[in-house]
């Protein structure tokens, strides 16, 4: 879809009149925003969902995530264990949520005012919105430095001049792709679940050679809470980390629909590729610490050096295809979120304005800022306790639902949902705090404005800060437990202090007046 197609698609979508709107669906454009998606257009099956969740998570960027696993000082064996559970658990997490999509036909975080309230849902709202464009201006850096790096050594030159026409390019593909929105992303998705695959499997096949396992083998065990502290990390970086959109690619699934369909092929589709590529890349970065030590400031282009010439070109397409395909469900999503904030603008309009601050994020990270992995991974974490609360409580409120949400109230403050929930708000701002304390920097030089976080470890006999040398010590100060505690705690709270008012909300609109819940 040329760029021309796009803007023309804005222009339209703006229009108020009926025509208009037609003209732009034509295109292929998607002119539904947060409303309830109609019963007529809720064609999609729960196998639907591999796609969309298999290409954004096939990017080699997870064979480079290993190396991150193994900075917790465990060994190859320990981090096979952490990476397949806190995939796959992750994931199956965001399957969950998805049920949710299936039961409304919203977005993520209009489904949330179930549990927050119409207004009160503006608390994580704003969270999850910052998630998303994290995320994606995450992995257009990454597009970014990959080609620069690939160029430099082809001789093409990796200069300035080179990294802002990669910027360019990767944003207008990223924001072209989302502004077109959900059956264009779709489409798209299911070619390149085929092409990188492909490209994939051929790296992997180019670099089996450089995988020592004398060296891999040697490498000596962590401690439980070091393996716990990459556990979280891998539950942060995958599953956990797009658990805010899970019901974005949900809502169009039909009504009969199994839950337990949604969730496993949710699950398997985000799960599978990056459960078998962080593995593999355990043994390639656990084979060379140069590589796993460069994989921090460039970690595409660092695998890229792996490969022969003739190859990177090939490498290089399929690289950036893979991370635009992860940022463009996190762009499509924020520009939802943006709507559920109370922004009155169409969709496409929504997606373009994330597009221009990712655009502004990746131009400052790659030509001012020096280092851009530390920063992002000591905010993932930040982010990542209050993400984890919002989610627990989201689950629990799906478990106690018998019933479909109540679509008007989803939009109405004076509906069944109310305003405010303080009990929802009250357990995720406790946990919030709780779980800060018991999280730390682990990058305090390059992320210094993190520093605040930990708190609790000294009061609680876990951790010591050593103020000389800036860093924590103790063996459970980098486990990071306040992620874990914040997601099973707020669970926990919600299912018990929530039960009756998502009974008494059931019971107001009466069973006859809307179907029980397919299971």
């Amino acid at each position: 879809m040329s760029a021309a197609v796009i803007w023309h698609a804005l222009i339209m979508t703006a229009a108020t009149n009926r025509g208009a709107t037609e003209r732009v669906r034509s295109l292929g454009v998607e002119t539904t925003g947060i409303e309830i998606i109609g019963e007529s257009e809720r064609t999609a099956s729960p196998k639907d969902l591999f796609w969309p969740w298999f290409a954004a998570n096939i990017s080699v960027f997870g064979i480079s995530y290993a190396a991150f696993v193994l900075g917790f000082g465990i060994s190859f064996w320990q981090g096979v264990v952490v990476t397949l559970l806190g995939v796959i658990v992750s994931f199956l997490l965001c399957g969950i949520i998805a049920i949710a999509g299936k039961r409304g036909s919203a977005p993520t975080m209009i489904l949330s005012r179930a549990a927050f309230g119409v207004t009160g849902q503006k608390v994580p709202g704003v969270i999850s919105w910052l998630v998303s464009i994290g995320w994606e201006t995450f992995l257009s850096i990454m597009a970014v430095l990959a080609t620069a790096t690939i160029f430099d050594r082809l001789g093409w030159g990796g200069g300035t001049a080179t990294k802002v026409i990669a910027a360019i390019v990767v944003a207008a593909m990223i924001v072209m792709a989302s502004v077109a929105g959900y059956h264009i992303i779709m489409k798209m998705q299911s070619y390149l679940t085929w092409i990188t695959g492909a490209i994939t499997l051929l790296y992997v096949a180019m670099t089996v050679k450089d995988i020592d396992w004398a060296t891999v083998s040697a490498i000596p065990s962590g401690s439980f809470q070091q393996t716990i502290g990459a556990l979280v990390m891998v539950m942060t970086g995958f599953g956990l980390g797009w658990i805010n959109i899970a019901a974005d690619w949900s809502r169009y699934q039909r009504r009969d629909a199994a839950g337990g369909a949604i969730v496993a092929w949710n699950t398997i589709g985000g799960a599978l590729a990056p459960s078998l590529l962080v593995c593999y890349g355990l043994a390639l970065a656990g084979s060379d610490e140069k590589v796993a030590s460069a994989i921090g400031g460039d970690p595409i282009g660092t695998l890229a050096t792996l490969l022969p010439t003739w190859v990177l070109v090939p490498f290089l397409i399929v690289a950036i295809l893979s991370l635009v395909s992860g940022a463009v469900l996190g762009i499509y999503s924020s520009g939802l979120t943006l709507l559920s904030l109370g922004v009155r603008i169409p969709r496409p309009a929504a997606a373009l304005v994330d597009g221009v601050i990712l655009t502004m994020g990746t131009f400052y990270v790659v030509f001012v800022a020096q280092n851009f992995i530390n920063p992002f991974q000591s905010f993932l974490i930040t982010l990542g306790v209050p993400l984890a609360a919002w989610a627990g409580i989201m689950i629990a409120d799906i478990a106690l639902r018998r019933r479909d949400y109540d679509d008007d109230a989803l939009f109405d403050p004076r509906g069944i949902y109310g305003a405010w929930d303080w009990i929802s708000i009250a357990t995720m701002a406790i946990f919030s705090v709780i779980g800060w304390g018991l999280v730390v920097n682990p990058f305090a030089a390059d992320a210094s404005w993190n520093n605040w976080q930990g708190y609790l470890l000294e009061p609680l006999g876990l951790g010591t800060w050593n103020a000389t040398d800036g860093y924590w010590e103790g063996n459970w100060a980098y486990a990071n437990l306040g992620v874990l505690l914040a997601l099973v705690g707020s669970l926990l709270v919600t299912y018990v202090a929530r039960r009756a008012k998502v009974r008494g909300q059931e019971l107001a609109r009466g069973h006859a007046s809307y179907a029980p819940v397919n299971r």
